[in-house]
């Protein structure tokens, strides 16, 4: 008879670790960070690279200080800092991605312990508190100038005009593909971000759960209510952050649930916050927002979609109370 080698649990082995996941999503980001160099030129490459190494250098810096280990390496640094890059408008002056950079890794990741120990999304943290803090440097949006050398014109965004209730020039076709249209550098090219959607969904690196029901809810509220009366669903789902945040934001995995139920739950919920803050609220796009508010409450989520332990003994009510 041949050997048998025992061991202790868990007996599931996987090729994936952090760093290949990390890398896949970063592959995955190539084709919207490409079209945004091509489209905004040197600003947005330079804004990339700043806010990527910024991302780097203080996660470094904190492990360093604080004699932790030094897990630059994993990836997640770099992921953070291209998210929190492809959220700024091209327009943004060099010190915002690094500003940015320091609440995303320290205050939003960090201090709660690290990957895998942070309860919100720490580029989308970043963003919000970028926002929230110099709104001006974060909503001047320049038309696609590309490296032609052309002074930056400031125009106003599809969601924008939307949020008017007036319909912008912009073509369906203009959303797709990013031509013509001002927004964050990572968001204009809807095409792009749906590749690298579909790259991740290949790699089983995410689930279709929460990008299918995020957008999918987005575009049932948007046909029914619309914006002052005005309904564009097709051109709500491809203009403005939906394709970023529901691929490569709702689905990040320590700020959102484990369970299937949980996850249709908390891609309804981002969906419907996403629909009332573009139609109700007083900014044009939700997307930020909406999945910080569910990142908060993926733990009650969990809590009520926890899988029931086969064999398990229900609960007394004295084991409750304890």
């Amino acid at each position: 008879m041949g050997n048998f080698v025992v061991s202790g649990t868990p007996h599931v082995r996987s090729k994936e670790n952090i760093q290949s996941i990390m890398r896949d999503v970063v592959i995955a980001l190539l084709p919207a960070t490409v079209m945004g160099i091509v489209y905004f030129g040197i600003p947005a490459l330079t804004l990339i690279v700043v806010s990527i190494v910024s991302c780097i250098f203080f996660e470094w810096l904190y492990q360093k200080l604080m004699k932790k280990p030094i897990t630059v390496s994993d990836l997640s640094a770099v992921v953070t800092g291209l998210l929190l890059a492809m959220n700024l408008p091209a327009s943004a002056p060099i010190w915002l991605p690094i500003v940015g950079a320091a609440f995303s890794i320290i205050i939003a990741k960090q201090l709660f312990g690290g990957l895998g120990q942070n309860f919100i999304n720490p580029a989308l943290a970043g963003r919000a508190f970028l926002l929230a803090s110099y709104p001006t440097e974060m909503t001047s949006w320049t038309a696609p100038v590309g490296f032609s050398g052309a002074d930056a014109v400031s125009v106003a965004t599809p969601l924008a005009t939307l949020k008017t209730g007036v319909m912008p020039d912009a073509t369906l076709t203009d959303v797709l593909l990013g031509t013509n249209i001002g927004g964050c550098i990572g968001e204009t090219c809807a095409v792009a971000l749906i590749i690298g959607g579909i790259y991740l969904l290949y790699k089983h690196v995410i689930s279709w759960r929460i990008p299918v029901v995020y957008i999918a809810t987005v575009f049932i509220l948007m046909a029914l209510i619309g914006r002052d009366g005005l309904r564009a669903p097709v051109y709500e789902l491809f203009a403005g952050g939906l394709m970023l945040g529901a691929f490569f934001m709702a689905t990040d995995y320590a700020s959102s649930p484990v369970t299937a139920k949980g996850q249709i739950i908390f891609a309804i919920g981002c969906g419907l916050l996403t629909s009332l803050i573009r139609i109700f609220g007083g900014y044009p796009e939700g997307v930020s927002y909406s999945i910080l508010i569910m990142n908060l409450c993926v733990p009650l989520i969990e809590r009520f979609t926890e899988p029931k332990i086969f064999g398990a003994l229900p609960k007394t009510k004295e084991a409750k109370k304890a």
